[in-house]
């Protein structure tokens, strides 16, 4: 392993090599920023160049470095302008837009930086350290641990709801699992509730559905409200962190560092459900005082799923490079690339070419330095982007929302969802509904149902819940999650009832 260790440093500190990371991050970082336009497409459209390097260090190297540089630039268009540039980065619009909004654009902006560079470094070193005993761990996941991992995803959706918005955020999200069974079912390959059009034989495209909910309503929010047309000044304030914020952040990077990691190592999960549930976890352990701040500008609640998206990055490698099995759709596509270059990932890759898998990891930790010194001294400029009036910011956003949507399925049907969608989620959002447990519900929806129909076809039925350990922890653990906050709300009710007799 140590003289792998060592051939793999030599490797990525090559001068082509440490050329290929920087490019991949610039690359990601700034085609990443662009709403609709996440690491699945800009790694489709790098591949042939990839490729016709003909060296795999290099080639998947560059890759790596698109793939978590979009991640990292990715949360840039949620932070300013409530239009997530890619998927693993809806969540950090929660508190990070409502920072922007409060005039702390430059401090959500660092914060972000800093949890992402936190998140991807210390996933480096969980994969360094233990990728080869991961690849087995990974393996005891069959399609019922899958669905009871969404359940238990469901099951938190009360984190993603304003006070007294419980009752709200269950019918968002009951709405979005209905939503999500558009398409070909799981069991039988025809088509349901399409209508007849054959554009939705394959469901709602994710990207189109992030962006009906939240930056064409921003748009539709600008131009309903005159008021609110004017830009900010061009001052940017609160650039640096406190002590006391970032006392209070440190805590939450470590844990979603572990926890985004974690997740990401299990196929099929990948960032974007390392970032929810980042969240969601993040929220429902912090004090009742700490809590009602999520969703408003909480310092927490953009840490949280900045540090695990990116921590999810770097585990989806694990099942990649050590099983062969790709981890989420971006890891696939990479997958792709690797066969294409001749190489078989797989146990076998470490002792084979371990120039290749050493190499991979060491760039993460080139990569992530980079994107923290390219990023850190151009957010004042970048957080400008809320000084141009806003009349001005309106046809950028419907212009890059529409592109996004149509770029992702490849037709003109989905703009006519993404503007149908759209206005209903801004009626929806006057009526004070919070609109996160809906993509929550239609994201894990597909997913869940699908291991459900794999585990009902292998066990004729539901007998997979108490005949495999694994699965029914799980899902005690989501009852868990479920009794909780009304335990601890009770609680809070005895307490005050105490405090008011006297007690």
């Amino acid at each position: 392993m140590l003289e792998g260790l060592l051939i793999g440093l030599q490797t990525a500190f090559s001068i082509q090599n440490l050329l290929m990371v920087i490019a991949g991050c610039l690359i990601g970082t700034f085609i990443g920023m662009l709403p609709g336009l996440g690491p699945m497409s800009i790694i489709a459209i790098m591949i042939p160049v990839a490729i016709s390097m003909g060296d795999p260090s290099a080639a998947l190297i560059l890759l790596a470095g698109v793939y978590y540089g979009a991640i990292f630039g990715g949360s840039t268009s949620s932070i300013l302008l409530n239009a997530p540039g890619v998927a693993g980065t809806v969540a950090s619009s929660f508190d990070g837009y409502p920072m922007a909004r409060q005039g702390k654009a430059g401090k959500a902006l660092t914060v972000a930086a800093i949890a992402s560079f936190a998140g991807g470094t210390i996933g480096a070193i969980l994969l360094m350290v233990f990728a080869p005993a991961l690849s087995s761990v990974a393996l005891l996941f069959h399609s019922a641990e899958y669905f009871a991992l969404m359940v238990v995803g469901l099951s938190a959706i009360a984190a993603f709801a304003g006070t007294g918005q419980v009752a709200k955020a269950v019918i968002m999200t009951l709405l979005g699992l209905i939503m999500a069974t558009v398409g070909e079912g799981a069991l039988f390959n025809l088509p349901r509730f399409t209508m007849g059009i054959m554009d939705l034989q394959s469901g709602f495209g994710f990207i189109t559905l992030a962006m009906a909910m939240f930056a064409l309503p921003e748009a539709l929010f600008l131009v309903l409200k005159p008021k609110n047309l004017q830009g900010d000044d061009g001052e940017i304030k609160d650039l640096r962190i406190t002590g006391s914020e970032a006392k209070a952040i440190a805590p939450v990077i470590g844990r979603q560092s572990v926890q985004g990691f974690f997740i990401g190592v299990l196929p099929g999960a990948g960032a974007t459900i390392a970032s929810f549930l980042g969240y969601a976890v993040e929220r429902n352990i912090a004090p009742k005082e700490e809590q009602d701040e999520f969703g408003k500008g909480s310092i927490k609640g953009l840490a949280a799923p900045e540090t695990a998206n990116n921590a999810a990055c770097t585990g989806s490698f694990v099942p990649l490079l050590t099983l062969g099995i790709p981890g989420s759709g971006t890891t696939a596509i990479l997958l792709g690339a690797l066969i294409a270059l001749n190489v078989t990932p797989g146990p076998r890759l470490m002792l084979d070419e371990p120039q290749i898998f050493w190499a991979v990891i060491m760039s993460m930790f080139i990569g992530n330095l980079v994107l923290l010194i390219l990023n850190l001294p151009l957010i004042p400029y970048i957080a400008k982007v809320l000084s141009v009036p806003r009349n001005y910011l309106i046809p950028f956003i419907l212009f890059f929302t529409l592109m996004g949507a149509y770029i992702g399925q490849n037709n003109a049907t989905e703009l006519l969802i993404l503007v149908g969608f759209g206005v209903c989620a801004t009626a929806l959002k006057f009526a004070d509904y919070p609109l996160a447990p809906l993509l929550i519900g239609f994201i894990l929806g597909g997913m869940m149902e699908d291991n459900f129909a794999r585990s009902m076809q292998l066990y004729d039925g539901i007998a997979f819940i108490w005949e495999r350990p694994m699965t029914l922890g799980l899902l005690v653990v989501a009852v868990l999650l479920v009794l909780l906050p009304s335990y601890r709300a009770r609680r809070a009710r005895a307490r005050a009832a105490g405090v008011a007799d006297g007690d």
